[in-house]
């Protein structure tokens, strides 16, 4: 039993750490109702007034309908493409008898060796690729987002299905499945969970990313969110206030959809913890 001391202690740094956390965001949205002047001059005074010409002006400034547009067409298809490659390479791994285990370790050290690099290091190689193969657009980011994904996505599902009892797969056969019965009527339905914390983390990354979106994107009609703070910046001037407001308006979609599936983020984190 823990004592009420230490609850006590823990109750304070959790409050701690939740203030922390959650400060550079209310820091944020004071900031999104003051003007650049004032936000230069004095960053930490609060604003006299509700002021929301920042946001009259990043909506006039941006195609906020067309951003949202672009990025949610980028994240769908990029999901789409990655829980396909993700569920395959997992099931098979996790699922299927190897004559040779070396194969199925080499295989699985192969799709999670992306883990220890950092994608970034690879946008000049990844940009000529997308130059040979001619993948413009939104196919630029896609494709790159798939393969940098696929590690992670690997890892999670891959362990989540070793942990499911193999009786199952016996069971179903007996009973008639066959291998495509097997993964889409039994296997798929129980890996909900992990696949939603997939979806999170996936969405999540993809609606933040920049490094990526500022080199493959040239057309200024196939921008994504992440790229629309850099309408404000000039050659010679920045508008902190509509950067500020701009990004306000596209974090906000971002913690209501983590807010929706945080409940799935934990059981997907936890489901392959106890085996069987």
């Amino acid at each position: 039993m823990i004592g009420k001391k230490k609850k006590t202690v823990m109750y304070i740094l959790i409050i701690a750490i939740t203030l922390i956390v959650v400060f550079p965001f209310i820091w944020m949205l004071i900031l999104s109702f003051r003007s650049s002047a004032d936000i230069m001059t004095n960053p930490l005074a609060l604003p006299e007034s509700l002021n929301l010409e920042n946001y009259i002006n990043a909506t006039k400034t941006l195609d906020f309908i067309r951003l949202y547009g672009n990025t949610i067409f980028v994240c769908v298809v990029s999901l789409i493409i990655e829980l396909v490659i993700t569920f395959f390479s997992s099931f098979v791994l996790s699922r299927m008898v190897f004559k040779n285990k070396k194969i199925r370790s080499m295989l699985y050290g192969f799709l999670i060796i992306g883990l220890s690099i950092s994608p970034f290091i690879l946008l000049f190689p990844v940009y000529q690729i997308n130059v040979r193969l001619h993948l413009r657009e939104q196919f630029a980011l896609i494709m790159p987002y798939v393969a940098t994904s696929i590690s992670f996505n690997t890892l999670l599902l891959t362990n989540y299905m070793k942990s499911l009892p193999v009786e199952i797969d016996e069971a179903a056969i007996i009973d008639g499945c066959s291998l495509w019965d097997l993964m889409f009527r039994v296997i798929l339905p129980m890996s909900k969970p992990v696949i939603a914390t997939i979806v999170t983390f996936n969405v999540l990354y993809i609606w933040n990313e920049y490094p990526f979106a500022s080199v493959m994107l040239r057309d200024v009609s196939d921008y994504t969110l992440s790229m629309g703070a850099s309408f404000f910046k000039g050659n010679y001037t920045v508008d902190y206030g509509g950067i500020i407001a701009s990004s306000v308006m596209i974090i906000i979609p971002e913690l209501i959809f983590y807010g929706i599936f945080q409940k799935h983020i934990v059981e997907g984190m936890t489901a392959g913890a106890v085996k069987g």
